[in-house]
């Protein structure tokens, strides 16, 4: 079995791509906290969003949906879970309310991750919640898309124990001693907890949400307003191909990390973009008095077609009926085209279209 000694990787050599993503998010970090302090109300919405988007996404990708309007009275308790995928996303917003609301009594130990995984699946009637895999399962599991198959070979059930608690004391241990940076160390975890697929189902959702909970926990708090899974969500071919790349010798300890990591680096400083982008509109909102002002300064800067949900995400401090009336606006005054009618209605700036 793999030694998980995670101070050894003090001695290896980071490129450059993987010391910029670092020293990016280093400096976004640095303004969170002026940024969470300065609009609130607004804040308190995007969190909603975050919210909503994560339990989306994060089922997403495991090929478990809903409709969005049952998605949304799952979430807000006005339904009951009608079959299997609607229990497993209800499970997954809770866990993630749980992170939100309690990461700081959260340590990264064996019996925290077996209490996650429990909330994961506690609205199934499934037997193995916050219980370790007990029984050998199939050679090789894939995890497959539409462009990558990843051929792992789980690590025998009897060595998961020891496993979990060897990649957890040598994380807490190796972070504490500030013997590598945090968001190296984060990345490599989550490589090895997938790697070992500890559970009989629901390895990938977890690792997800191990992944905001390490980085709450290390004062990186964009999962917290920006879906970090939605991001993962779409990007999914890559998201697989990083794994394909860096799971290949796992077992024999020649696997490379980099891939994952700088994919995973990616990500985040994505997430610290928009929201900064989000802040700076908001911000913005109290100086330009108008919706259509705010929607259109959105809609100048946006790349390719956009929803009135993405609008409505990107403008805080705008309800549903203003954006609405805004995007309505830009249309009639030759700003925006609108494509499609109904649900499938977008827009794109008219130069785009030019």
């Amino acid at each position: 079995m793999r030694k998980f000694d995670y101070a050894a990787l003090r001695n290896r050599t980071w490129d450059n791509k993987i010391l910029s993503y670092i020293s990016q998010i280093q400096e976004y970090k640095g303004r969170q906290e002026l940024f969470t302090r300065q609009k609130p109300a607004e804040l308190k919405r995007l969190i909603e969003i975050a919210k909503i988007q994560s339990t989306e996404s994060s089922n997403r990708i495991e090929g478990i949906v809903t409709t969005k309007s049952r998605l949304k009275q799952l979430i807000e308790n006005k339904t009951a879970p009608q079959n299997l995928e609607e229990e497993e996303i209800l499970g997954y917003h809770n866990a993630l309310n749980l992170i939100h609301e309690k990461y700081t009594k959260f340590s990264v130990t064996p019996n925290y991750i077996l209490h996650l995984h429990r909330e994961l699946l506690h609205y199934t009637s499934l037997s193995y919640g916050g219980k370790f895999k007990t029984s050998p399962n199939k050679t090789e599991t894939d995890l497959e898309n539409d462009e990558n198959t990843i051929l792992l070979r789980p690590l025998e059930h009897d060595k998961i124990p020891e496993a979990i608690k060897k990649i957890c004391q040598s994380y807490q241990v190796t972070l504490e001693k500030e013997i590598i940076h945090p968001l190296i160390l984060i990345p490599y975890f989550i490589l090895d907890f997938i790697c070992i697929r500890p559970f009989n189902d629901e390895n990938c959702r977890m690792s997800r949400l191990l992944t905001l909970l390490l980085l709450r926990r290390c004062g990186y708090l964009v999962g917290q307003y920006v879906s970090i899974e939605k991001a993962i969500a779409d990007t999914k071919n890559s998201y697989y191909g990083a794994l394909a790349n860096s799971c290949s010798w796992w077992h024999q300890e020649k696997n490379d990390p980099m891939p994952f990591i700088k994919y995973l680096l990616a990500v985040i400083l994505s997430c610290y973009r928009e929201f900064e982008d989000r802040i700076t509109i908001a911000e913005r909102s109290g100086v330009r008095s108008t919706s259509y002002e705010i929607v259109k300064e959105f809609a100048q800067n946006k790349l390719g077609i956009f929803t009135k949900q993405d609008a409505l995400i990107a403008c805080p401090s705008l309800g549903s009926s203003s954006v609405e009336s805004a995007l309505k606006k830009l249309v009639e005054d030759g700003t925006l085209k609108r494509l499609g009618a109904g649900r499938n209605t977008h827009y794109v700036r008219a130069n785009a279209l030019s």
